[in-house]
């Protein structure tokens, strides 16, 4: 009812000045649609076209009418002002193409040839890209290291642990002590070597109470006793525990070995000691229970006869060490063979052999 009277009352006007009145009213309308739209819509993006048409009718409008009329705020001027001052002194596509930057490839491989030889500088790293074919300036490579963090003049700390246990491999053997909880809670200690360059292991002796002077005795009956040859090792890796006293050192430092202790709490310096350590961990005791010293000392020889004789190694080529020593056996097609299993220790693990 009220909106029939209103439009009722708003006719009369319209009949004396139709034409003027209308377009008032027009008005009206298209403002308070403007006003609806701003207050629903937070930001309305306009095409090029429309601000053009903008900017042309606003020669047709009071300036005083600008602010309810045209939905545009004195800031979006002065933001197209600014971009349009930026466009025009933008002379970023008639520049000169620089250097291209180096590929991340590239960089990769600087990186890792200075890893991998300490003492190479930048340009030493630069003359064996050129040698690869690898056109690069030297600043290039130095500002690569500098940017790494190393130093490209080549003062750069000696080899690492691993370095220097990958490059004397076949000359050093690492000792070390697995302690074993019994049945009854007695802990039990057993003393292994490892050879790293065939990855054989060998008992030297289990015991309760490994004192520095049995410690000493054991490595005295290993080097007698055992068919290792002394004579192409050079050096003995071993932690600073208490066991390990001078009479254990003089006794391989006679037979020619330099022994070497490997820093407090590193146990990455004897890394592949502490290896078959966790081998023996994860393959037995953690699978086993064990009764007392003459079962420890019988499980640890039956499995070191297969950890040297029958597992396969990562670090050998996924060979065994009898067969890195004798070299690989030859390729047979499986499918026509077949292949025995073989229980050991009592079926904990298995070993698989071709059928004669």
């Amino acid at each position: 009812m009220v909106y029939a009277v209103t439009r009722r009352l708003m006719s009369l006007p319209v009949l004396l000045l139709r034409r003027d009145a209308s377009k008032e009213a027009e008005l009206l309308v298209l403002r308070h649609q403007n006003a609806v739209l701003r207050r629903q819509v937070p930001r309305v993006r306009y095409e090029p076209a429309d601000r053009l048409w903008f900017a042309a009718l606003s020669h047709l409008v009071p300036r005083p009418n600008w602010e309810k009329i045209f939905p545009v705020t004195p800031a979006t001027l002065l933001a197209r002002h600014r971009k349009l001052v930026t466009r025009k002194w933008d002379y970023s596509r008639h520049r000169r193409p620089g250097r291209p930057p180096t590929a991340a490839a590239v960089k990769a491989l600087i990186l890792r040839m200075a890893a991998e030889n300490p003492g190479w500088g930048h340009r030493r790293i630069h003359g064996e890209l050129t040698r690869l074919g690898h056109k690069i300036a030297a600043s290039t490579v130095w500002n690569v290291l500098n940017r790494a963090g190393i130093d490209p003049a080549a003062r750069r700390s000696g080899p690492t642990w691993k370095q220097f246990l990958t490059a004397q491999a076949e000359h050093i053997v690492a000792v070390d002590f697995l302690h074993v909880d019994t049945v009854h809670l007695k802990r039990l200690y057993a003393l292994v070597v490892l050879e790293h360059g065939s990855r054989r292991t060998h008992l030297l002796g289990v015991t309760a109470n490994p004192t520095g002077q049995w410690t000493a005795q054991a490595a005295r009956n290993f080097l007698m006793n055992s068919d290792i040859d002394a004579t192409n090792l050079k050096f003995l890796i071993r932690d600073r525990a208490g066991q390990f006293t001078g009479a254990f050192d003089a006794v391989f430092a006679d037979a020619g070995l330099r022994v070497l202790k490997s820093p407090a709490q590193a146990p990455k310096a004897n890394a592949h000691c502490e290896r078959i350590i966790g081998t023996l961990r994860c393959e037995v005791f953690d699978r086993m229970l064990i009764f007392n010293e003459h079962h420890l000392r019988r499980t640890l020889n039956r499995y070191l006869e297969h950890y040297n004789t029958a597992r396969p190694h990562r670090g050998i080529g996924q060979l065994s060490p009898s067969q890195a020593e004798t070299g690989p056996p030859t390729p047979i097609d499986l499918a026509n063979r077949r292949v025995h299993r073989r229980a050991i220790l009592g079926g904990l693990i298995n070993e698989y052999q071709i059928a004669s």
